[in-house]
């Protein structure tokens, strides 16, 4: 899920036909498991990814099964979606290679080619996606706020303090500047201009883990929204990581160098255990190029 970037285009696989093929319309962000899932992949994580996909019907659905002879040449030696006989794997989303695309694509017809032709455009036409996904986001922090509200298990003093955690402020705001002094990238220390950022975002992290300085970094708002969304990373020893899905352009503009190397300076041992959380489960990883998806339903509800 962390691969997918605007423009990519997703193959929909559900009872053995796929009738759909997607415009990945937006980055992934963490989410929860979709209530109207139930008890269908209930051995899932409750926190999982989400990416807006616009889906558009093919008049000639294709059933993989009755095309094996093409498509079993090109299968992914590991994580395929399907299987030799043509029936689904236990599994959402699977990347597949151009050439098992392209054969895909083939047996489609040219509503497949025209798709992949206006990918990019669809993908820009999505306009505000960027407010969608973190309006998401922050339906889904209130609600977790409306829970810690209705709890009887933290003193009042000590909820309020994991709630203003959420915006960066009140008692993890002062834990973070104990730690930090300036924004890593810009090296503004100018305590108006900086953002006491989670490197473990709030809703992920347990109500002691919400307070913890070392779950945090002082971030000018252009490098905190960076961070937060997975743009930008750092290696424990201080190394700069950009995600190869954003636009050097637009991040330069906004202070980050690309050459030489950028290091920002050591990390605690506790700030490291964090920043590997962020690098396996925030930082957007991507092998680049438009990348074709096949995305196995099976019997679990979707969200087209």
């Amino acid at each position: 899920m962390r691969e997918l970037s605007p423009g990519d285009i997703v193959f929909s696989f559900a009872d053995t036909w796929i009738r759909k093929v997607g415009i990945v319309q937006g980055y992934c962000h963490q989410c929860p498991r979709p209530p109207e899932f139930g008890s269908a992949g209930r051995a899932w994580n409750e926190i999982g990814w989400s990416a807006r996909v616009r889906y558009f019907a093919v008049s000639s659905p294709v059933q993989p099964r009755e095309h094996m002879h093409l498509l079993r040449p090109e299968l992914p030696e590991k994580h395929s979606p399907l299987k030799a006989d043509g029936g689904g794997n236990q599994m959402y989303l699977a990347a597949i290679s151009d050439k098992m695309a392209h054969v895909l694509g083939t047996l489609i017809g040219s509503e497949y080619t025209s798709l992949v032709a206006g990918a990019s455009e669809i993908a820009i036409g999505a306009g505000s996606q960027v407010s969608i996904d973190e309006q998401d986001s922050e339906e889904w922090e209130q609600h977790l706020v409306d829970v810690l509200n209705k709890s009887s298990v933290l003193p009042s003093t000590q909820r309020e303090a994991v709630i203003q955690a959420r915006i960066g402020q009140g008692q993890f705001r002062k834990n973070v500047s104990g730690i930090e002094t300036h924004c890593r990238i810009t090296k503004v220390n100018e305590p108006a201009h900086l953002r006491a950022s989670h490197t473990k975002p709030w809703h992920s992290s347990t109500n002691d883990e919400r307070l913890n300085g070392e779950n945090g970094l002082l971030l000018t708002p252009t490098i905190d929204h960076l961070f937060d969304r997975g743009f930008i990373s750092f290696e424990d020893n201080g190394d700069l990581l950009i995600s190869p899905v954003a636009r050097p352009r637009s991040l330069q503009s906004m202070g980050i160098s690309f050459e030489p190397r950028t290091n920002v300076g050591g990390f605690s041992s506790g700030q490291k255990g964090f920043l590997a959380y962020h690098r396996e489960s925030v930082f957007l990883a991507r092998r680049g190029g438009m990348q074709p998806s096949l995305r196995v339903s099976k019997q679990y509800p979707t969200r087209d």
